[in-house]
Parts: structure tokens; C-alpha cells; sequence
């Protein structure tokens, strides 16, 4: 693997590249459990346009990496990184600054408690957009830089475990991102979703500084391709029928799986109470992706790609249907655990090992795919499945909250607001029904693919 040296069969730009991985997944992961809650109790904003702000920012950042992976194949990694680093530096500190601008202005007052004077009412809370799309641009160059790196430094004989090792790491940051909301909302209350991030600035300022002093790659050095042959790369990626249709399907189980973010935090809080620790529950996902995704890559070593996500599209329905459960249970479980808390964390089980069977082979299916020197393009390209989630999960999980679920600070009684949400498990059974019919679609799509073969 060259002068950069071998640590368990990998070079050592493999090994940076998963460890500032998991600083960002850090740093993107304890704000992004509570975006929601960040915007409606921190800035103001409703439950439809706090999700449909949360989905804009979500699907940018997974749609520009289309563009900023091709740059990225052309300027190097090793830049690509540097300038994402700096950006989402810049970006989490303005994420922490803007209340302090928007208090000074006299328009809220923040605290264990926020208390709006005026912000619900003020253009100004809409500085949040400049602020989410330096995010937006920094973390669209980690997705297809960090990915194409591993494919980069892989061979096709330790591809796949190369993936499962970089989702493995992908999910630790998770899990450890996450752990940190909780017990910063008890300490400090609402003022916890301002406080968070400096932490997530101070995990990319370190990521920033690890790529500075220790990435090196000569496989991950830049093409200097021409704008006209970056070009005629997107033509390629873009014509490419059976990717395309793999992205529309595989769209299905992300839509579900944004659910974790987009109405978990709200749905667990309104209906077992201000007790329940959504970032905890949320932890259930990477803690179960970080002990299970090894074993299921070596069950599934000897299967294709699409086998295995196949198993894994059958398996999201399933996890959204045992969430619904929770509400329709009476009891509470030993220990004070609500059955909407229990039910959820079963479910988040199940959808997490749908994300075993599915994630790591869907980017090696990509990688596998990209011609020399377009691993970027190719990468970025994979992500688009997740803009189209991001879009679709958030605005339905607006569109259902309110309907199914509503906020209880606009009704004048808990008994009004009981009777308005005493069917918000509909929600869950909306997302079941599209998992049905993606993982329907996989089964057409991998039968018409094999004839084809």
C-alpha cells in the first residue's frame, strides 16, 4: 500500500480518513438528533417549516456531493477535506452564535425555558439559512471524500470489509455524538440545543487539524481533469439506468430511517413526556450497527450486493410497525419505561439491522461501479438517494405531526391535546406502507437485473 505503511492490511490515509469520519459524524450527529427541537424551541419556527427547514439542510447535504465529489476527484482529497473541515467549523459556530445575536436584539430570552419576545414574528430567525448552507457545502465534501478515500485505499479483495470497517466507525461517532444531548438537557435545559454546538465545532476543528498534520495519499492526489471532462462524468453517472433505479428504490428505506431524526425526538417527547431522552433512543441505532454490521458483512460475504440489500429492505416495514405499537399498549414496563419507549427502541433495533444488511454493500455496489479517477463522482452520486429522502421524510413527518401528533403548547388543555393525538400511531403506519412498496420494487429490480446479467 506504499511508503504510508500497513496497520491490519490498510494504509494509514485509510485510517485517518475513518477517524476524522467519526469527528464529524460526532459533531453532525448531537446536533442533528435535536435539528427539530433547535428550531422550533431555540428559533421559533412550526413543526411543518422546522421539518421542511431540517429536510432542505438534510437533502443538500446530499445532493451537492454530486457536484462537490467530482471537484473533489479533480483538486484531491486531501484539499477536499481541508476545506470541509473549515467550513463546518465555521458553520457549528454560527449555529451557537445566532441565539446570542437574536437575544441581544431583545427578541427571546433563553434559558432552562426559552421565552419568546418576539423572534416567532422576526425575519431575522432566517439568518439560520446562510449559517445551514456553509454546512451544507462542508459536509457534502465529506460524503463522497471520505467514502471515495476508503475505495481509494481498498483493493477489490478487502473492499467490503473496508466499507463495513468505515460504517462501523460512521455509527461510533453516532452513538458517542449523540450521548451527549441528554444529559446536557437535564443539566442546562433548552438552552442545551444552543450549547451543543460547540461541541460539534471543537470535534471538526480537531478533524481539521488530524487532515492538516497526518493525511497523505498518493492514490487520493486529484486528477486535474478539464470542467469538460468533469462534465462528460456526470453525463455517464447520470444515464445510468440501473444506478438510477437503485437510488429511487433504496430512497424508500432512508425515508424511514429519517424518521429517527425528523419525528422520534418530537413523537417520544409529546407522548411519554419531557422525561424521555430521544438521544439515547436514537443511540440504539449505532450502538446495534457497530456490534452487528461485521458479523452480517462476513454472513453476507459470499452474496451479492443486492441480496443483501434486499434482506435489509424487508426488514425496515417491519421496524416502523413495532414503533407504532408503543400507542396502543396500556401499561408502563418495569422500571418507569413507557411502552412508546419500548416500543420504539424494539423498532430502531430492527432498523438498524436493515442498515447492517443495506449500507455498507450499497456504497461498495457504487464504488465498484466508478471507473479510475470518478470514485468521488460516483461516491457523491450514491448520496442521492438520501436528498430525495431527506426532502420526502421530513415534509411527510411534518405534514403528519400536525395532523396526527401535534404540538401541545397550541391547545388551551392536556385533555384536548390527548384527544387531538390519540391516533398518532397512524404516523408510523404511513412508513411501513413505503417500505412495503420499496422493498416490492427491490425484488422486481433484482430480478430484471439478474435476466439482464
Amino acid at each position: 500500500m506504499g511508503k504510508t505503511g500497513l496497520l491490519r492490511g490498510y494504509s494509514r490515509a485509510f485510517w485517518v480518513s475513518n477517524s476524522v469520519e467519526m469527528l464529524e459524524r460526532m459533531a453532525y450527529y448531537a446536533i442533528f438528533i435535536v435539528i427539530t427541537l433547535y428550531l422550533t424551541n431555540t428559533l421559533g419556527f412550526n413543526d411543518f417549516e422546522a421539518s421542511m427547514i431540517s429536510g432542505l439542510f438534510s437533502g443538500g447535504l446530499y445532493l451537492l456531493p454530486m457536484f462537490t465529489g467530482a471537484y473533489a476527484d479533480k483538486i484531491g482529497f486531501r484539499r477536499s477535506l481541508i476545506v470541509a473541515f473549515t467550513l463546518l467549523t465555521v458553520g457549528y459556530m454560527g449555529l451557537a452564535l445566532l441565539p446570542t445575536l437574536l437575544q441581544s436584539a431583545g427578541l427571546v430570552q433563553y434559558g432552562a425555558t426559552t421565552h419568546f419576545t418576539g423572534l416567532q414574528d422576526s425575519g431575522l430567525r432566517w439568518l439560520i439559512a446562510p449559517v445551514m448552507v456553509v454546512i451544507m457545502v462542508g459536509g457534502s465534501f465529506i460524503k463522497s471524500t471520505i467514502s471515495g478515500s476508503v475505495a481509494k485505499e481498498t483493493t477489490s479483495e478487502n473492499r467490503a470489509r473496508g466499507y463495513s470497517i468505515f460504517y462501523m466507525v460512521v455509527n461510533i461517532g453516532a452513538f458517542t455524538g449523540k450521548t451527549i444531548i441528554d444529559p446536557l438537557r437535564q443539566a442546562i435545559g433548552e438552552e442545551a440545543y444552543i450549547a451543543i454546538n460547540y461541541f460539534s465545532a471543537a470535534m471538526t476543528l480537531i478533524a481539521l487539524l488530524a487532515v492538516l498534520l497526518l493525511y497523505h495519499s498518493a492514490h487520493s492526489a486529484g486528477e486535474g481533469k478539464s470542467m469538460r471532462e468533469i462534465g462528460e462524468g456526470f453525463v455517464r453517472v447520470l444515464t445510468n439506468k440501473r444506478l438510477l433505479a437503485l437510488i429511487l428504490i433504496v430512497t424508500g428505506f432512508w425515508i424511514v430511517q429519517q424518521q429517527l431524526y425528523a419525528t422520534m425526538p418530537k413523537y417520544v417527547i409529546r407522548m411519554a413526556g419531557e422525561a424521555a431522552r430521544p438521544g439515547w433512543i436514537a443511540n440504539v441505532n449505532p450502538l446495534v450497527v457497530v456490534l452487528c454490521v461485521g458479523l452480517v458483512t462476513r454472513l453476507m460475504a459470499k452474496r451479492s450486493a443486492i441480496t443483501s440489500i434486499t434482506i435489509g429492505m424487508f426488514l425496515i416495514p417491519l421496524s416502523a410497525l413495532l414503533m407504532a405499537c408503543g400507542n396502543l399498549m396500556d401499561s408502563e414496563i418495569i422500571g418507569g419505561m413507557s411502552n412508546i419507549t419500548l416500543m420504539m427502541i424494539v423498532g430502531i433495533v430492527f432498523q438498524a439491522l436493515a442498515e447492517c444488511f443495506i449500507s455498507p454493500r450499497y456504497l461498495e455496489y457504487f464504488s465498484l461501479q466508478a471507473p479510475e479517477g470518478e470514485e468521488g463522482l460516483y461516491l457523491g452520486f450514491s448520496h442521492l438517494d438520501s436528498f430525495l429522502s431527506s426532502i420526502l421524510g421530513f415534509g411527510i413527518s411534518g405534514i403528519l405531526l400536525t395532523k396526527y401528533c401535534p404540538d401541545p403548547a397550541l391547545f388551551a388543555t392536556r385533555e384536548a391535546w390527548e384527544a387531538a393525538s390519540a391516533d398518532a400511531h397512524y404516523i408510523w403506519y404511513y412508513f411501513a406502507a413505503i417500505g412495503v412498496v420499496s422493498a416490492l420494487l427491490l425484488l422486481a429490480f433484482a430480478l430484471v437485473t439478474r435476466k439482464k446479467k
